[in-house]
């Protein structure tokens, strides 16, 4: 048997299809907004990775310092036999996981990009010869259906992106989790945390620009996907704290009048001066919401680890079983 699958779980114009989407109904509601995962084509997530490089950008650098300091604790927690990555992406930061990991024999990375998979997938298997690697090609927000692989399984959502999904989307999502968990399983969840506003901005609007040039690359995606004509340069990047939510938003704001035309969807979009659009939320946590969270959908936190500085939390919970119906209990039952 290969040590490599790749299972497609999306149709091959389902990415094409999504943008459209969601473009037609961002753009057109009020205020204007789309979702964060279209900065990541081949330019974006360049930029992204330079964005993770930069000093004033911690996210990165506190999740690795945990993840190489308790890798260890991780595995002998979990005892984890597969892996389950969600937006894996290059699989950088899970290596350290995969090397603490001494039961592993599976590791299954889930991703919207074939081509990030394959790399990924190959360059472990380089490094890993022993370790067998099912891909899969999906987008975790539409439900979870991971291939049938031996537990216990370590569900890992690395990088905070669950702070992109907005709080009735990250219910749905952690519903689907724990849906897809097994008794012995885990959750390892990444959060960024609840810190000085001065650190998040600068985390989030660098004097280098490079955020700047990320975020407004969602505009030159459209432009290529959808004929579009945007101009970029037309946009300033505006990132900020919203202490109510408590998480940073990132938008991009119309420097003056202008009426955009994106042909594949037959719209023309209007932008008064100064008008934005949100492109991103990035939500920051505490420990008893996080703890809230899982809990009201079926999970338990068993094990909280931060980095030196407590900026960046990894998370362990299990699912917290379901009781049995009460015998003779039916509809006529209380």
């Amino acid at each position: 048997m290969s040590p490599f699958a790749l299972t497609r779980a999306l149709p091959a114009d389902a990415t094409a299809a999504a943008l459209r989407a969601d473009v037609a109904a961002g753009l057109t509601r009020e205020p204007k907004q789309l979702p964060p995962k279209w900065f990541y084509d081949a330019r974006g997530s360049e930029l992204f990775d330079q964005i993770t490089r930069l000093p004033a950008y911690y996210p990165t650098r506190a999740e690795r310092e945990i993840l190489l300091v308790r890798a260890a604790d991780i595995a002998a927690a979990t005892g984890a036999r597969t892996l389950v990555e969600l937006g894996s992406g290059s699989s950088e930061k899970t290596r350290h996981l995969i090397r603490a990991l001494t039961a592993l024999d599976h590791y299954v990375p889930v991703d919207v990009s074939e081509s990030a998979l394959d790399g990924a997938a190959r360059a472990l298997l380089a490094d890993h010869p022993g370790l067998s690697v099912h891909a899969l090609v999906a987008d975790f927000q539409q439900g979870l259906a991971l291939p049938a692989t031996p537990g216990p399984r370590l569900l890992a959502f690395l990088g905070s992106t669950i702070g992109n999904l907005l709080p009735p989307e990250r219910a749905v999502f952690l519903a689907s989790v724990r849906a897809a968990l097994e008794p012995g399983d885990a959750l390892l969840l990444g959060t960024d945390l609840v810190k000085d506003e001065r650190v998040l901005v600068r985390a989030y609007d660098d004097p280098e620009g490079v955020t700047a040039a990320f975020n407004k690359n969602v505009l030159t995606v459209i432009d290529r996907e959808l004929g579009a004509d945007f101009d970029p340069g037309g946009f300033d990047h505006v990132a900020f704290w919203d202490p109510e939510h408590e998480w940073i938003e990132m938008r991009l704001r119309a420097r003056s009048a202008v009426t955009v035309k994106i042909p594949a969807l037959d719209l023309a979009v209007a932008f008064e001066a100064g008008e934005e659009l949100r492109t991103e939320v990035s939500a920051k946590f505490r420990r008893a919401g996080v703890r809230a969270e899982l809990a009201a959908a079926g999970m338990e936190l068993t094990h909280w680890w931060t980095d030196h500085a407590d900026r960046f939390a990894l998370c362990l919970a299990v699912p917290v079983p379901v009781p049995a119906p009460s015998p003779g209990a039916g509809p006529g039952g209380k």
